[in-house]
């Protein structure tokens, strides 16, 4: 794809042949809404429920508007209902993912599951807007992203957002009312990558809940913003 994949975006490194710019928070809303709306055609609109079993930064590829698109379906699991003697369901076996995205109830030989998706969905929404990898360094015993991200929620949560997301931003208007729109508008975020990345099945949302409130809290910031390409 022509803009690479986000993980290029997200986490350049000197080895990359261009520099990118840092993504501005309304970009990255647009691209959180791209997967999720891949996501939600891929567990709700087919055939059978499709479960990816690989989401990361690295397969979600941006194309020359920046429009993002879920990629590599090599270990993607057509889900069948067991309603009948003949059907079947995906089994567990050779389950593979990546580390820091994997859900847990995978490494205790659950199923693949639309839920499994969700909290690798999650961990992605928490890596796009906070910038800090599943895999980073400090993450050691029982810490982890969405860990260390409920430390700072609700009240802080502008200490652990990325602080490269404002830039591009253009504030109009009462800039006070702005500040107030983009912090709710990452609260509503983070509160959801939270919420997806949940340690049980049960407690996650459905990404059809995902989608709606994403695409929400995005049109607030726009219709207070006015940004013209932020």
């Amino acid at each position: 794809m022509p803009n690479g994949s986000l993980e290029t975006w997200l986490h350049p490194t000197a080895c990359t042949a261009r520099p990118f710019e840092a993504l501005s928070l309304t970009k990255r809303m647009d691209i959180a809404i791209d997967i999720a709306t891949a996501l939600d055609y891929l567990h709700h609109h087919g055939t059978v429920p499709i479960v990816h079993c690989d989401l990361k930064l690295s397969n979600v590829l941006l194309d020359d508007d920046m429009i993002a698109y879920v990629g590599d379906f090599g270990l993607a699991k057509f889900l069948v209902q067991q309603d009948t003697m003949n059907s079947h369901s995906t089994t567990s076996a050779g389950i593979r993912g990546t580390i820091g995205y994997i859900p847990p109830e995978y490494g205790m030989g659950a199923q693949a599951s639309v839920q499994g998706d969700m909290y690798s969905y999650g961990i992605l929404l928490l890596e796009i807007f906070t910038g800090v990898s599943p895999t980073d360094e400090q993450f050691v015993d029982a810490m982890s992203l969405p860990k260390l991200v409920e430390l700072s929620f609700p009240e802080n949560v502008m200490e652990i957002v990325d602080h490269k997301l404002n830039n591009g931003q253009n504030p109009t208007g009462d800039y006070t009312d702005e500040l107030d729109d983009i912090h709710q508008c990452l609260l509503t975020v983070i509160q959801s990558g939270l919420m997806c990345s949940k340690e049980l099945p049960s407690e996650r949302m459905d990404i059809h809940d995902v989608v709606k409130e994403l695409n929400s809290a995005k049109e607030k910031l726009r219709d207070r913003t006015n940004c013209v390409d932020c």
